[in-house]
């Protein structure tokens, strides 16, 4: 009987991890099942290459695992510096980006980090940087896209008053 295989070309590693950092505690089961294979007797290249890691990664587990025992599957809270937007502002940002900034009293016809730092300043009063500005809009689900370039057709009425201004100034030369 052959062995079962996974055929469908949506499922990848990259695809499976990329879910396990958007599913809460996902990290949890792959740490598990790493060290599970190490204590099976695989070597830590391979668990390294099976879940698409640096080899220092599962090094990393190993020493950690050594050093805490099963405490060391979990994941322990990390400080870091405090958001500069509350949540209010947070949810006044969002309800903004669904609106044109031209709403707001901003010179631009679409949102981007420079524009929101501005609308920020101005009804949040908080300073961020267009860098910061970028990431919280990635964070709200929001996408930038590149501007669209359109070139304005001229009417025949100003081509022809275009030509006719033309020529009187090439022959007053």
């Amino acid at each position: 009987m052959k062995p079962l295989k996974i055929s469908h070309s949506a499922l990848t590693p990259k695809a499976l991890l990329r879910m396990a950092d958007s599913i809460p505690g996902a990290w949890i089961g792959i740490r598990i099942a790493g060290l599970l294979l190490l204590l099976s007797g695989w070597k830590s290249t391979a668990v390294s290459h099976l879940f698409g890691l640096s080899r220092q990664a599962v090094v990393d587990w190993i020493g950690k695992a050594n050093r805490e025992g099963l405490d060391s599957i979990y994941d322990v809270a990390r400080s870091g510096r405090p958001t500069r937007l509350d949540r209010a502002a947070q949810d006044k940002l969002e309800k903004a980006l669904a609106k044109s900034p031209e709403q707001f009293g901003l010179q631009r016809s679409r949102w981007d980090g420079v524009v929101v730092v501005e609308f920020l300043r101005k009804e949040c009063n908080v300073e961020l940087k267009p860098r910061q500005a970028r990431n919280w809009l990635k964070r709200l689900g929001f996408v930038l896209k590149r501007p669209v370039y359109r070139y304005i057709q001229a009417s025949n009425k100003g081509v022809a008053r275009f030509r006719r201004g033309l020529k009187k100034n090439s022959t007053e030369s």
